[in-house]
This record gives structure tokens, sequence and C-alpha cells, in this order.
């Protein structure tokens, strides 16, 4: 018998608010902020990539001041190094001993801006932070706050002085956004509205650390049923048999789609997971996982054609097989 989630939960009720709130800052971009919260409740990371202007930032800072966390951003440029993203140790010459200073990654929700301005070395860096929450230097492994959130932004657009993420990097990312232009509506309300100040700066934190962590917890006990497991496994499987792609999803891919669709179930108020949160989740998390056979015209093309491959599957691939 399914059920829905009581809104008397005062961590459920708080994640209400906590929607409403960023939808009132991100204008007209409710789908993406769903996906965004999506990721969070997940506890996943997210890639806003898009062209400059179009509120990625904003987004960030309004998930964490809204999610009433600790806040780091960090400007991704050619020079930085893995230490200035981990933290030093150095040598404090009066007490005769090394001390360790965490760097900016020791927050619970980090920027990375314009992540693909640096290069794979520094990438790497976020590899094991991003996987495991713990970095390891000096042969020593520290943990990262608990929750901890990568929010990172590139832009496609631009080749000259970028190094595209890998493979790997890639694949550490719940989901894959685009914020896009406003509508015109929107964006003349945008222009109305605007005097000093950004909308970020007024907004109240609506979740506290625990509450969050409480409904990262809750996750696990949203149910998937049979017919929407084998349908997730349908969509699996199709992306490794159609010769239009050259990779398809990995089991790790598999686990990202089920828990996310978990995740917007509980966003929802749901304690069951529908096909719906399946079909709108396969974008966002399936797309930057998969290689399109033959690949040669660059990343945005790629993108375009690995989402247009997934569209067509699940427009082929019925509910209750």
């Amino acid at each position: 018998m399914h059920s829905t989630v009581s809104s008397s939960d005062p961590a459920r009720a708080a994640l209400a608010r906590l929607a409403d709130a960023l939808g009132r800052v991100i204008l007209g971009k409710s789908e993406v902020v769903r996906h965004a919260l999506t990721a969070v409740l997940a506890g996943g990371h997210v890639l806003l990539e898009d062209v400059p202007g179009v509120g990625k930032t904003t987004l960030a800072q309004a998930i964490a001041l809204g999610l009433g966390c600790t806040f780091r951003r960090i400007q991704f440029t050619s020079d930085l190094l893995p230490g200035d993203i981990l933290g030093v140790t150095v040598y404090d010459a009066a007490r005769g001993r090394f001390d360790f200073r965490p760097g900016p990654i020791f927050a619970n929700v980090v920027l990375a801006d314009e992540i693909n301005r640096t290069t794979p070395k520094t990438q790497s860096s976020l590899l094991e932070a991003m996987n495991e929450g713990q970095v390891s230097m000096d042969n020593e492994t520290r943990p990262l706050p608990d929750p901890f959130i990568v929010i990172a932004t590139q832009n496609p657009q631009e080749f000259h002085g970028t190094y595209p993420l890998p493979e790997s990097q890639m694949d550490r990312f719940l989901v894959r956004l685009r914020m896009g232009y406003p509508d015109a509506a929107v964006e003349r309300t945008i222009l109305q509205g605007r005097r000093g100040a950004g909308p970020v700066s007024a907004l109240e934190p609506q979740l506290s650390i625990e509450g969050l962590r409480a409904l990262q917890a809750a996750v696990d006990d949203v149910r998937v049923d049979d017919l929407v497991l084998d349908y997730m496994m349908a969509l699996v499987l199709e992306t490794r048999r159609t010769p239009f792609l050259e990779l398809g999803v990995s089991t790790r891919g598999a686990l990202a789609l089920q828990r996310a669709a978990r995740a917007r179930a509980l966003l929802d108020g749901r304690d069951y997971v529908l096909p719906d949160d399946v079909k709108a989740l396969a974008l966002p998390v399936l797309a930057h996982r998969v290689t399109v056979a033959g690949e040669t015209d660059g990343a945005q093309h790629g993108r375009r054609e690995a989402e247009r491959v997934i569209r067509e599957l699940l427009d082929q691939i019925p509910v209750g097989i």
C-alpha cells in the first residue's frame, strides 16, 4: 500500500519552504531547482554547464544559504594547485611541529566555479573528496564535513584555456544541468525587480544541517517496486545495446539513477518511486555517463547526441515490461 509522506515532519516542511524560497530567487527555472535539490537530498554533486550570466553561481549560493550550511567558493584558474583546494601542512616554529591548514574544500557546500579552467592534476584532487567525503594528504586521511556537496560550473562554449573534464570526473556528478536563458516574460520581471543587492542576500536558512542529514537518510526508505526497477534496468541495458552509444551506463550510473529517483520522490512527498521519476531524471543523471559512437564533433555536439539517444530510448521502452 503506497502512502504520501506527512508534511507535518519538521524537516520535510522545511524542505518545502526551501524549494519555494529557491523558486523565488531563481525565477522561471523550477525544474532545474528541483533537479539540484534532488541531488542535494541524494547526497550527490551537481554540475551546472551553461553560458555565463544565467544564474549558475546564484543557484549554488542560494542552495548553501537556504540549507544553513557552511559555503566556500573556489575560483578555478590554470595556476590553481591541489594544495589551494585541499589545504597545506606548514611548520610552526614556535611550537616545533607541523600543522595542517585546511583548504576551502572543508565546507558543506563548495562552489567549484569554472572547474574546467584548471589543469587535470588539480581537477583530480577533487576525486577522492567527491567520491568518499575525505581527503588524503601527508599519509593522513581527513574527513570532510557532513553533508558535503560540490556544485561545479563550467562554460561549454569556451575552449580556449580550458581542460575538458575526464570521464572519471564527470561520473562523480550525480546530475549535469543547464540553466538556459529565461523566457522573455521572466527576464522582464527580473529586470523590473532588481534593485541594489541581489535576491540571494535576502534568503534565510530554511533547513538545518541536522534536518538535511535526516532527509538524506530518509531517501534510503523510499521504495522502488519491481515494476519501476524493471523499467530502470531496461533503460540501462538499452544504453549498452544501442549502436548509437559506444559506452553505455555503468552499474554506478544505474545506482545513481535509482538514488536520484528516490530523492525526487521524497522531494514530492512520496515514499515510493514512480516511472515518471525515472523519466524526469534520465537525461540529467545518465547523459554525461555515456559516450556517443564515433563522436568527433566536440563536447557540445556529443552532449546533444547523448541526450537525443536517451530521449529516444525513453520513448521506445514501455512501462510495465
